[in-house]
């Protein structure tokens, strides 16, 4: 038996860019054929794209993880690495989009709606494309970037033009089965159904979709019974309808009170609709009133009684049996009618062009700011800085000068002589601490020498990590100054 699922959690991460290439040409009689390490690859995004062919989140519910596919690095003679391959994953109309936090990132309805769930790592630059008038011949190349990853919370809605509302057992799974050919499962105990069905409704020259939601009780809005789960599967119906079941046998139970207490749960449901941008208010909805079950005399009787004061309200009613199929006729023909005139009276949404926001002009692009952690310490925020150190080859000398230039030129050097920071302070940007040395002379022209190095980094009279070590070690006597 196939489960319904509607709200799972889904782990994606985008693949990673490959690193470039650090090459150089190398032919006969051609000493010095120049760089020619081409780039990475691109890393695979990840993508959900609305198939109508795709009715549950199942697939995600049992595989919760999703991974593009990963860059190839570049090689020699300017050959670019593969791009990796994107990840597409389907799902169906009505599902929404949301981070941990609850913010909604995309709302997904329509054939071919497309959202990317995560973006593939940029591939790094080959040697090739680093040559400036600095550098005629780089011994280096940028590393990769990872894919971005994250968790998502993918929340089904139903798309349905009709929701059937009710209290259990009135009767809302056998109108479906009657209207349409879903065959929802029916029994006469309450919580029948555990899950929404979903039927198509034929109707002289017009089809709709008919929903039929759990059964909802007092206090649903709060999470009693199925009501909190399965509540939001009428924010996209366009009408809705209340099934009443006038043969109960319920103490303190009739037809208007019924009506009312799903009214007020409705109502209380009300605050969660901010963020659907499909059929506006739920309170601003079309209504119906069905009371089933009027094969019973008494039931008939009762239907009759409460009729007037449904009809007051300004909602239509019809009496009907799911039973012996009386009055699905006209119910059928009206539920049509007013489907038309509400999709009428919407307005046409137009595609969303995308937004572009050019960074304004004078911003840095970083900021700068005191480490809590460690005193003297500065952490540097910003996506290019932040992009850049990842893409660094510490253990080469030569991209470690090329990354200070980069970050120089951008103003973090002066930020932080702005801001009073000392030699050796420590510095934070992204997932690297570094110790300060202004006397690197970084976004100066660097003197040629041989690949791989730059002879800046030589040139500091800063001690170096294990003298200062050894130094503490000599002053504690656990070693005279001769010892290594």
């Amino acid at each position: 038996m196939s489960k319904f699922i509607d709200r799972v959690v889904l782990h994606v991460r985008a693949g990673k860019g490959g690193h470039g290439c650090a090459s150089v040409r190398r032919e006969k009689f051609m000493p010095l054929g120049g760089p020619d390490g081409g780039n990475g690859g691109n890393g695979g995004d990840v993508i959900l794209e609305v198939d109508p062919n795709v009715h549950t989140l199942l697939d995600f519910h049992f595989h919760p993880h999703a991974k593009g596919g990963n860059g190839k690095p570049g090689e020699g003679s300017n050959r670019s690495g593969k791009q990796g391959e994107e990840l597409l994953l389907k799902v169906p109309s009505g599902t929404v989009i949301m981070s941990e936090d609850g913010e909604v990132l995309a709302d997904l309805v329509g054939a071919g709606t497309r959202f990317i769930a995560a973006q593939g790592g940029r591939g790094g630059l080959g040697n090739a494309a680093l040559v400036s008038k600095a550098r005629k011949a780089p011994g280096f190349a940028l590393l990769g970037e990872d894919g971005q990853e994250r968790d998502l919370v993918l929340e089904l809605k139903s798309v349905a033009d009709v929701g059937l509302v009710g209290f259990p057992s009135a009767g809302k799974s056998s109108l479906v089965s009657v209207l349409s050919a879903a065959k929802p499962k029916i029994a006469d105990y309450p919580f029948t159904t555990l899950v929404p069905n979903l039927g198509v409704v034929q109707s002289g020259d017009t089809t709709f979709t008919i929903a039929d939601v759990p059964g909802l009780i007092p206090g649903a809005s709060e999470g009693r019974g199925l009501g909190l789960d399965f509540l939001r599967h009428l924010e996209r119906t366009a009408v809705l309808a209340h099934v009443v079941d006038c043969a109960t046998l319920d103490p303190g139970r009739d037809p208007i009170s019924d009506v009312d207490a799903l009214e007020a749960e409705l109502a209380a449901y009300q605050p969660a609709l901010k963020a659907d941008t499909g059929l506006g208010e739920l309170a601003d909805r079309p209504r119906v009133v069905i009371l089933n079950k009027t094969d019973i005399p008494d039931a008939d009787e009762l239907a009759d009684m409460v009729t007037a004061e449904f009809e007051s309200r300004g909602w239509p009613v019809f009496k009907i049996s799911a039973v012996s199929r009386e009055g699905l006729r006209p119910l059928t023909f009206a539920l049509a009618q007013m489907v038309l005139e509400y999709r009428a009276s919407q307005i046409v949404v137009e595609p969303k062009r995308p937004v572009l926001r050019p960074v304004v002009k004078g911003d840095s692009g970083f900021r700068v700011v005191l480490d809590p952690e460690i005193e003297g310490g500065f952490i540097v925020h910003g996506e290019r800085p932040e992009r850049w150190v990842a893409q660094t080859q510490f253990d080469n000398d030569e991209a470690v000068g090329y990354l200070a230039d980069r970050l120089a030129r951008l103003g973090v050097e002066d930020e932080l002589v702005k801001l009073g920071a000392e030699p050796g302070a420590s510095v934070t940007i992204g997932d690297y601490v570094f110790d300060w040395e202004p006397s690197i002379s970084a976004g100066v022209e660097t003197l040629l020498t041989r690949r791989g190095v730059d002879p800046r980094l030589e040139q500091t009279d800063r001690i170096g990590a294990a003298e200062r070590k050894h130094a503490s070690r000599v002053r504690r006597g656990l070693l005279s100054e001769d010892e290594e």
